[in-house]
């Protein structure tokens, strides 16, 4: 990736961060309009929602998905673009999720959402434009299952839109994890194109025939899952330490609750509702994706804030605290039907996002180290 290509290159921390940084504030806002809706889905006893926040519920999904990490992907995608223009992308996003908070201007929330989406496939046009890479291609695709998402979500419940929402994310990791293991992995851009295709077809299919695509797109999943946990150089640096051992930990526990999603979802098929549901999505957006967010960091950040970001013990907290509160949650709770249990493991997950921008905030003010040594 272009931007963790850049990061390397920060030597000393600038007087100012760039104007661009601005753009991380609404993405911040929305990552905590959205964890106060996961707060009231929890409905925990004595807690009520203040009236402004009654249907914020409504929108988690969206806000966490496309509003948090639509706008960090459209902002690094920006950076490695290299343009003014792209930076319009994740602008758009942050604003249609602050737009989504208030009921009154969700109509608003919505076309700026879409807006934002397109703006991130004309960034990719660029990208594929300059590299004609496979990869970028895949993530131009993942880009137009956002704005389907986007176009859709006001119309459908969230559960009919989830395949292109995990599509969106699954893929643009994907690509980019791809794109950094080019020389271990052979074939691998033709491969994760094919994979793609296959998703696609499985995804429309999905829209018609619920159950029978929605398994077509869970075997899709595990078997992209089980390609790249196979072939990803994480399986090496897990021997490593510091920051390397940390990246790999993240990764690889990222694909092993891709594949926990995935075959539920292929046991579930139309995912109406429950503890199956649960388990999928949670297992997606926060097992694989939050866990990738927590990989990447510490390399990506660096090249979007233009300040180095040294490797510190303190990044293994949300990590630990992400991947108990899914065990408990995921395991414990929907695996045992016990609803306290599952509520701890939500509480703790909600813990565990809420602690990684105080982590990162916390490396950022140290000097940059070693980070075999951290």
């Amino acid at each position: 990736m272009a931007a963790e290509a850049d990061s390397s290159r920060l030597t000393r921390t600038p007087a100012r961060l760039p104007a661009r940084t601005l753009l991380l504030i609404p993405a911040a806002l929305a990552l905590l309009a959205g964890l106060t809706a996961a707060l009231l889905l929890l409905d925990l006893p004595g807690v009520t929602a203040p009236r402004a926040a009654g249907t914020l519920s409504d929108v988690h999904g969206p806000l966490m998905v496309l509003g948090f990490l639509g706008t960090l992907i459209a902002l690094e995608r920006a950076v490695a673009a290299r343009r003014t223009w792209p930076y319009a992308a994740p602008a758009f996003l942050g604003l249609g999720a602050l737009a989504t908070i208030p009921e009154a201007s969700r109509p608003v929330g919505q076309l700026l959402t879409l807006a934002g989406a397109l703006g991130l496939i004309a960034t990719y046009v660029v990208l594929w434009q300059r590299q004609r890479d496979d990869a970028v291609l895949v993530e131009l695709l993942a880009a137009g299952y956002a704005a389907l998402a986007a176009a859709t979500y006001p119309r459908l419940d969230v559960a009919a839109v989830l395949p292109w929402l995990a599509g969106f994310v699954v893929f643009t990791i994907a690509a980019e994890r791809v794109e950094l293991a080019r020389l271990h992995i052979a074939h691998g851009e033709r491969r994760l194109l094919a994979h793609a295709a296959a998703y696609t077809l499985a995804a429309s299919l999905a829209m018609l025939w619920p159950a029978l695509g929605g398994r077509l797109v869970a075997l899709v999943l595990l078997a992209l899952t089980l390609w790249l946990a196979q072939a990803d150089v994480a399986r090496r640096t897990i021997r490593s330490t510091g920051q390397p051992r940390y990246a790999a930990l993240a990764l690889l526990l990222g694909y092993a609750w891709l594949a926990i999603a995935a075959l539920t979802w292929f046991a579930s098929g139309t995912l109406a509702g429950g503890a199956a549901y649960d388990t999928v999505v949670h297992g997606i957006f926060l097992g694989f994706a939050m866990s990738m967010v927590l990989a990447h960091a510490p390399v990506i950040l660096p090249a979007v804030v233009r300040r180095p970001v040294a490797f510190r013990p303190i990044l293994w907290g949300p990590l630990a605290l992400l991947h108990t509160g899914l065990l408990i949650r995921l395991a414990l709770g929907n695996g045992l039907t016990d609803t306290p249990v599952w509520r701890i493991g939500a509480t703790v997950t909600i813990l565990a996002l809420l602690a990684l921008p105080l982590a990162i905030l916390t490396a950022a003010r140290h000097p940059v180290t070693n980070p075999r040594k951290a």
